[in-house]
């Protein structure tokens, strides 16, 4: 098997507002869903906060020379929303824009593409007290927003990713309740799921209103690599059921135009779905340039033997999959104890390539963190994520040679950041920040994946040491 990318192949990485930017309180932004998260006690490890993250508001131009030394091609960020229209509403805010339209010059300056994702979880906190994405209403703001951000980047972005991740947007934010906003309905979550493919719908619209006509546009969802944990009938109608929230009541209406009619089914008790009006689905299924797609690690499921809930006596982000259980993947594990296992990468990438032919795809999100320390020189040696990268792209390379239509790879994250409900005691970065004084050093990772940007081939996997 060929070890080269294609020569045109877009090598980036990528970083989301409020776990890099700090100024949380600069230049007119509000809060988010996620700064009150983190001022709830026992929601975010350690009580941490986005407030400062990695300070990439006041060391833009710093990152992005650290970006163009390291040879990327493609920069995915995500836009703060509160930070370009305060209140979710109304009109945008210039200081707020301004830095996005800085960030872009810089980028295009430094030959580097900016590849704009609208919405990566931080919605106006005033939108979520009017009843946040389980209210249709936020759809309708999120197409106003995506207007306006268009128009002020349109000129100089060609590359659009409406939404990151909706699931967890849904079932985290409004089921389990572990990331913002933080309330466990599941009636509501779904409603929020709905709600989230609305607004892509609606988003995509009002961007194609205002972008060139070779503007690509494009949503990033994070689909489960469902595997039943044996063959029983019982177990794959377990991986059905999963399957089903995690990934095809999402591309249902997407790709489809539709949403499944098992998902209907399992989830009757808990809603009629009567939220989905006419034209809706129709909306969703707005053309794609591109599907972008995430991912970490599988997902392992049965059928639970004594009927208990997932996980046990906790709310779960299952809606509808009571008597599911979940089982970790042998093998090894990242700090986040998710399991290693690249296989899952070239099954997504083959499923969209034969379940939506002609679809260019985008591995948008790929990564592990490990528990990286500077050595007594200062340097930061991650052996095991360069191993677990080497992994995934040689996955990505078995699927490339399957006849996967894959145009592009962001290694998740260009730097150590805020983790969301664990703070930062996560390190997912290619280059490590010392949050104390904000330094950045490349680990050895960032040196790794530079070679393979510059030559385009996936160098023999050697461990350091």
């Amino acid at each position: 098997m060929t070890v080269n990318f294609p020569p045109d192949f877009l090598w980036g990485a990528a970083t989301a507002a409020y776990q890099i930017e700090g100024a949380a309180l600069e230049d007119g932004r509000t809060p988010s869903i996620w700064d009150t998260f983190c001022r709830t006690p026992g929601k975010v490890l350690g009580g941490h906060t986005g407030d400062t993250a990695a300070d990439h508001y006041h060391r833009r131009q710093e990152d992005v020379r650290l970006m163009a030394a390291l040879g990327l091609g493609a920069y995915r960020f995500s836009v703060s929303w509160p930070r370009v229209q305060p209140t979710g509403r109304g009109p945008a805010a210039r200081r707020g824009l301004d830095f996005y339209r800085a960030l872009v010059d810089d980028l295009l300056a430094h030959g580097i593409r900016p590849v704009v994702t609208l919405y990566h979880w931080d919605l106006p906190q005033e939108l979520e007290t009017a009843g946040g994405w389980p209210a249709r209403e936020t759809a309708l703001r999120f197409a106003d927003y995506a207007h306006l951000v268009g128009l002020a980047l349109g000129d100089r972005v060609e590359l659009w990713t409406t939404l990151n991740e909706p699931w967890c947007s849904a079932f985290l934010g409004y089921a389990s309740g572990v990331h913002a906003p933080g309330r466990t309905d599941d009636e509501a979550a779904l409603r929020a799921a709905h709600h989230l493919n609305l607004a892509h719908g609606l988003g995509a619209q009002a961007l194609r209103a205002v972008l060139p006509p070779a503007a690509r546009l494009s949503v990033t969802l994070n689909p489960a690599a469902v595997r039943a944990h044996t063959p029983s009938p019982a177990d794959l109608d377990a991986q059905r059921r999963i399957d089903a929230l995690a990934t095809r009541i999402f591309t249902g209406p997407m790709l489809h135009g539709a949403y499944p009619d098992d998902l209907l089914a399992d989830t009757a008790v808990l809603t009629d779905w009567s939220f989905v009006r006419d034209g809706d689905t129709g909306v969703i299924k707005h053309p794609l340039d591109a599907l972008g797609v995430n991912y970490y690690a599988p997902t392992v499921v049965s059928a639970a033997t004594d009927g208990r809930p997932v996980p046990g006596g906790e709310p779960s982000p299952w809606p509808g999959a009571t008597g599911v259980t979940f089982h970790q993947p042998p093998g090894k594990r990242t700090a986040m104890d998710w399991a290693v296992d690249p296989t899952g990468l070239h099954d997504l990438l083959m499923r969209f390539t034969h379940e939506a032919p002609g679809l260019p795809l985008l591995v948008t999100e790929n990564g592990a963190a490990y528990d990286d320390k500077p050595d007594a020189d200062g340097a930061v040696h991650d052996p095991e994520r360069i191993a677990y990268l080497h992994a995934h792209l040689d996955a990505l390379l078995r699927a490339l040679a399957d006849g996967a239509d894959v145009r592009g790879y962001f290694l998740w994250s260009l730097l150590d950041n805020f983790e969301w409900a664990y703070g930062y005691s996560k390190r997912f970065g290619m280059v490590y920040v010392d949050y104390a004084t904000q330094a950045r050093v490349p680990k050895s990772s960032a040196r790794w994946y530079a070679q393979l940007m510059r030559t385009g081939q996936l160098p023999p996997y050697r461990r350091e040491g």
